[in-house]
């Protein structure tokens, strides 16, 4: 069994294997040097699996790439893979998120992109339509930019239904039933401390949503300020933050077969964005966010540092694995969920993104 680790980058996307122990990593040689990979997801629904990465090319702007080789080349659409269609309006600023469907739909894949808009392939991510119910929606003039951007950043589609949730900053959690034809919010419960309303239906900034092992209805959702659940998709968000050192952070990762367990990586909010007293740490909760318990030995102390929304993930491991990567270069893996890590690389550019599989 080999694990493979992506590694997206301000300066390029980076490749990690392991073979069986998913302690000791090989790190390769950058790929697509000085192109900063905001997204980069693995499709191993193929035949051999391909890697597609959302890219900034400077000059040229951002585009999707992708291999069928592990690397050893690329390719891409010509004119660009994503493109708005004339009465948009809008030009394609970057590539937040690529994520593929589920195995009964193994063409298709998905990508949150800024501004605020969702896309959909059906042809691997060698091009993609816009999903209009979505971009279309009267809310949309009214979503603001986030610290980062105005964008799309986090796609869920579900495996038994035509339900997708998306999440963006900001703007908060949206919820299509129908394939991405209507969207409604889903907001109820999470809060917006930085609007006069406190609960509005919508505005949030929420930074992440990850769904539990235990079925699409449950949800986590790592906010500016706070962390929730839903046990209903999203109708509904309670606080599960009570226990944790700090409720501010970019990420969040749930177990995908262990109904309850979810991991997040606190930071001292607002505009500090540091772990607590320098303390890299991952949190971890057994019990759906009724408790949090701390792990991470080998993270490192006096690491002033922070972890983003999409560099931060889980493998389908037995235990299941969970990988950091930071803004000053480095990035951790555990082979214990979460207790304790070794450094797969560091003097890395910095890590947008971090993606796990495995493979045969």
């Amino acid at each position: 069994m080999t694990d493979l680790l992506a590694i997206g980058t301000r300066k390029g996307l980076f490749l990690a294997r392991s073979e069986d122990d998913r302690r000791t990593w090989a790190v390769s040689e950058p790929h697509l040097l000085a192109q900063e990979v905001a997204a980069v997801c693995v499709d191993t629904r193929r035949s051999a699996p391909r890697i597609l990465a959302g890219i900034q090319y400077g000059h040229w702007g951002p585009t999707v790439m992708w291999s069928d080789d592990l690397g050893a080349s690329w390719q891409e659409t010509d004119h660009g893979a994503i493109r708005f269609p004339e009465d948009a309006g809008a030009a394609l600023a970057r590539v937040w998120q690529l994520r593929p469907d589920t195995a009964e739909r193994p063409d298709v894949v998905w990508a949150g992109a800024e501004p605020h808009s969702l896309w959909r392939s059906t042809d691997g991510g060698c091009s993609f339509s816009l999903v209009r119910g979505l971009w279309d929606h009267p809310h949309r003039p009214t979503w603001e930019p986030g610290g980062g951007g105005g964008a799309v950043h986090t796609v869920i589609p579900d495996p038994a239904s035509e339900r997708v949730t998306v999440a963006m900053s900001t703007g908060g959690v949206y919820v299509s039933e129908d394939g991405g034809g209507s969207f409604e919010p889903r907001n109820k419960g999470i809060s917006a401390v930085f609007l006069p309303d406190a609960e509005p239906e919508y505005g949030q900034c929420v930074h992440k949503v990850a769904v539990d092992a235990a079925g699409p209805d449950r949800m986590y959702a790592q906010n500016h300020f706070g962390v929730f659940r839903t046990d209903d998709a999203g109708r509904s968000w309670s606080s599960i933050a009570g226990g944790l050192p700090a409720d501010f952070g970019f990420p969040i990762a749930s177990s995908p077969s262990t109904p309850g367990t979810a991991w997040v990586v606190p930071l001292v909010a607002d505009m500090q964005r540091v772990p607590p007293a320098g303390r890299l740490r991952v949190h971890r909760t057994r019990d759906a966010g009724g408790t949090w318990e701390e792990g991470g030995e080998g993270l490192p102390d006096a690491a002033w540092t922070a972890v983003m929304r999409d560099a931060f993930c889980v493998d389908e491991g037995d235990p299941t694995g969970v990988y950091v990567g930071t803004r000053d270069g480095c990035v951790y893996a555990s082979a214990d969920e979460g207790d304790t890590f070794t450094l797969v690389a560091d003097h890395l550019p910095d890590v947008l993104a971090v993606r796990a599989v495995r493979l045969p």
